[in-house]
């Protein structure tokens, strides 16, 4: 019954957490549901589009979802339960989802711009571009996590159709698919002005039908095809107008979500009820573990679930240009971030189901612990019902994926626009010489698309192992970026003070841990390509760090003495 009590205790802390704090948040930042927003205002049938609260709600929740809220706290979970829960309970409630629903305010407030833009407002051109820089590199870094990461789940030796799929050949069968009913989907809903139910209705009865089919016939191909054909589906997604593909494909993705959490309660319940699976996990198991010591290996390893830099990427990127209202900044901004939380208390209970057989390494890759872990609270491993849940979960874990890959396709050119557009121009049409190349939307994609699926045909682990740092580095600077712009605007900054001062700190530690490591494997002779590239990468976050720290500390200074 112990799993049973974990998830009615954070449901009902997360969701006191959105009504109390959430409200109060909204009245502190002057939230004004009269005002117009971007979405209204630069309307461009592209990407500047008006959402249903629906369709933007799941669209966002399954941009900021991915891989974070099942790896972190599944990795996680060698300190024990306890600290896990709290970190993402309390950490979604008073960390990550201030920190969305602010940047999200701040994006809508600044023409649906990136932080780098808010930060420009604030902190000045130059502090503005070193953090559309790291931003970039953020970005990047994402993009061939998922790469790697979704190739995992749909690889096979084989090549072709297959009658008697894998799982990874059935999953990889129900994401094509996936895609082709998102597109359809989407044209259906918007040309022919079908109703959000009845829209719903359609959309869970179609991801239904294309299960089925992939559990009967599956899709078999190598590595490299795959990571070809994700390329080729992300530029695809970047360019089109958002309600012809993000915008569906995303909406489905949220039915999808609602489900995978029907699934986990109902599994929950019936373990707890039945005792078909035990929670095995202690509620502590020490200060030290093989992934380091509890601070700051906790904060870095749980990101997507509590507190997650990257949620700063998505919410400027594509959700505050289709934002309809102001009122709905908190359910999408803050009211997503506690789901999220949600999400990984789920992670950690089918973690603690199957924690022995974790240890032990049987286990490839925490999606997997995921699958095995709620699926066994359904039956055997050789039952039918086992292996349906199992592959509907694989399924919904890679379609999250896959979301925040073709989110950050989108994001990317963003970025890389902003970053070479000049004061003044509204487009690259305006720009000249290699900036109106750089700027312009084809280009952009294809730039960030080939550097992003040629590091994701590396190992994951060169790639993971800098994520975690810079996404929570990410977090501390869009806390400082939010918090000077509410202050330059007369508003209470002061619930971002202590958020982040504590980013920075776990942010900085962690810097100086694999700086330090990564010096000592260089100075012994055993370090591969990998450890220069993580020492390099690790080097210039902590000096980007300092320097928006210091600007970021001296604006607000001058916010306080009344001289800005």
């Amino acid at each position: 019954m112990q799993a049973v009590y974990l998830i009615i205790a954070a449901i009902a802390l997360l969701m006191a957490g959105y009504v109390l704090y959430g409200n109060w948040l909204a009245k502190q930042w002057g939230v004004d549901p009269a005002r117009k927003t971007p979405a209204h205002t630069m309307r461009d049938g592209v990407d500047y589009v008006p959402a249903k609260p629906a369709v933007l709600m799941g669209h966002h929740f399954a941009s900021i979802t991915g891989l974070g809220p099942v790896n972190g706290p599944i990795q996680a979970a060698v300190f024990g339960w306890v600290p896990v829960f709290l970190w993402c309970v309390l950490g979604g409630i008073f960390f990550g989802g201030p920190h969305d629903f602010g940047a999200l305010f701040a994006s809508v407030r600044h023409d649906g711009k990136s932080i780098g833009e808010v930060i420009k407002d604030t902190m000045g051109k130059r502090a503005g571009r070193l953090l559309i820089v790291f931003e970039l590199i953020v970005v990047i870094l994402v993009m061939a996590s998922c790469v790697n990461a979704i190739t995992g789940t749909l690889v096979s030796p084989r090549f072709g159709l297959s009658a008697n799929p894998s799982a990874n050949e059935t999953v990889a069968m129900i994401s094509v698919l996936f895609i082709v009913l998102a597109f359809v989907y989407g044209i259906v809903t918007n040309r022919f002005g079908v109703g959000v139910l009845p829209a719903a209705v359609a959309g869970i009865l179609c991801v239904c039908a294309i299960s089925a089919l992939g559990l009967r016939f599956g899709i078999a191909m190598p590595r490299t095809p795959w990571i070809v054909f994700l390329c080729a589906y992300i530029t695809l997604a970047s360019l089109t107008p958002v309600w012809m593909l993000l915008q569906p494909r995303d909406y489905l993705s949220g039915l999808l979500f609602w489900a995978l959490m029907i699934l986990s309660v109902i599994g929950i319940l019936i373990s707890g009820l039945t005792g078909t699976a035990t929670f095995e996990l202690p509620a502590f198991r020490g200060w030290n573990s093989q992934i380091g010591s509890i601070f700051p290996a906790l904060f870095i390893t749980i990101n997507c679930g509590a507190c997650s830099g990257y949620h700063a990427l998505i919410t400027p990127g594509t959700t505050s240009k289709q934002l309809d209202s102001e009122a709905h900044a908190k359910p999408v901004g803050y009211g997503a971030t506690l789901m999220e939380s949600a999400l990984a208390v789920v992670s950690l209970i089918a973690v603690g189901t199957v924690f022995t057989r974790y240890l032990n390494g049987e286990f490839g890759s925490p999606p997997i612990v995921f699958a095995s872990g709620l699926a066994a609270m359904f039956g055997a491993e050789t039952s039918l019902v086992y292996n349906v849940v199992y592959a509907m979960l694989t399924f919904a874990v890679s379609a999250f994926m896959l979301t925040n890959l073709d989110t950050s396709a989108r994001i990317s050119r963003f970025l890389l626009a902003e970053l070479f557009r000049k004061e003044g121009e509204a487009s690259w049409r305006d720009a000249s010489g290699i900036r109106k190349f750089l700027t312009h939307p084809v280009a952009g994609t294809l730039i960030m698309v080939g550097i992003s699926g040629t590091l994701g045909a590396l190992k994951l682990s060169q790639i993971w192992a800098l994520f975690g740092a810079a996404t929570q580095l990410l977090a501390a600077l869009t806390l400082m970026a939010v918090a000077a712009w509410l202050g330059k605007i007369g508003r209470n900054n002061k619930m971002f003070y202590f958020p982040m001062a504590f980013m920075i700190l776990v942010s900085l530690c962690s810097l100086y841990t694999t700086v330090k490591a990564k010096v000592g494997l260089i100075g012994g002779g055993n370090a591969m390509w990998g450890d220069y590239f993580q020492l390099v990468f690790a080097v210039a976050m902590v000096i980007l760090a300092v320097i928006l720290t210091v600007e970021s500390v001296q604006t607000m200074m001058k916010q306080g003495k009344g001289k800005a």
